[in-house]
């Protein structure tokens, strides 16, 4: 009976994130001056649980290493979150004792190992799904919000800037967002020493998206072959647009077929009950099947 509490309660929980990852909570993004390149003076430090977590995330140091190390940060930096990969590591750990400790009294003895498991597992693998989560969520702001970066960039190199200037322009007169937050730290690798072609294929092979390749590969030609790089903006931004029109109609398709789980989970039961609920409690209270035998 426990057993299959918890198998239950694993089943309600993964279906309810699925529904609350089917409409992200989006919070407010307020501005700051060191977007725009400005430092400002760092408030006195105060020891509080932030700062004895951290402290406690540098034990993770030597778990976090390598190829698991590089993983993370690059995640961590697609995702925009504001932790290193030890705090990353230290959240999983304590995924793994919360779920340790709210799922100890249903196990029983014969289930042991297969309750520390699945404790692991589970604890280990939800910052996972929350980080994934928030790249996701970064990602398709980013493939909405390029065609106007792209835009403002054409009109800008149509009024006489070059890209540089262009860029600095786009940064520092548009409102912070995701996509300008990329450009403005694109701008910022470039004044630091990196290379206009380097930063842009760091750009692409960070987020990974056709979107944001082609954007790097058509400014990495037109730098190459020497054409213009105002006629190349506006293809590109044509093309972009054109692209999200399409897609906007490939999700309007799917939306029937999405609409169909809960139509059969939810209300079809629901109205079921509602219709055959007091057909089935007159048949039971009245039985003619009962007056049937008795004829017999």
């Amino acid at each position: 009976m426990l057993m299959l509490t918890f198998v239950l309660t694993m089943c309600f929980l993964a279906g309810f994130s699925f529904v609350v990852g089917l409409f992200p909570m989006e919070m407010e993004s307020r501005p700051t001056l060191k977007a725009f390149g400005y430092e400002v003076a760092p408030a006195k430090k105060k020891k509080n649980a932030t700062s004895m977590l951290r402290a406690l995330a540098m034990f993770n140091k030597p778990l976090c290493s390598g190829g698991l190390r590089k993983r993370i940060s690059k995640d961590l930096s697609v995702g925009h979150v504001n932790l290193t990969p030890e705090e990353f590591f230290l959240m999983k750990e304590i995924g793994i004792i919360l779920v340790l400790l709210l799922t100890f009294q249903m196990i029983q003895p014969d289930m042991i190992l297969f309750w520390l498991f699945m404790s692991l597992s589970i604890g280990y693998m939800m910052p996972e799904f929350w980080l994934k989560g928030k790249i996701k969520k970064v990602k398709a702001v980013i493939v909405k919000e390029l065609p106007n970066a792209i835009d403002l960039l054409g009109l800008c190199v149509n009024a006489g800037l070059d890209f540089m200037l262009a860029l600095k322009w786009v940064v520092e007169k548009s409102t912070p967002s995701v996509m300008i937050n990329e450009l403005n730290i694109l701008l910022q690798e470039i004044n630091v020493g990196k290379t206009r072609r380097d930063a842009l294929k760091d750009l692409a092979v960070k987020f990974d998206l056709p979107e944001v390749s082609s954007f790097s590969r058509t400014l990495l030609q037109a730098d190459k072959m020497g054409t213009s790089v105002s006629e190349a903006l506006n293809l590109l931004s044509e093309d972009m647009r054109l692209a999200r029109f399409r897609r906007g109609e490939q999700m309007a398709m799917k939306a029937p077929m999405k609409l169909l789980v809960p139509l059969l989970f939810f209300i079809f039961p629901v109205v079921g009950i509602l219709v055959a609920g007091p057909i089935f409690l007159q048949f039971i209270e009245e039985n003619p099947l009962s007056e049937l035998g008795g004829k017999k």
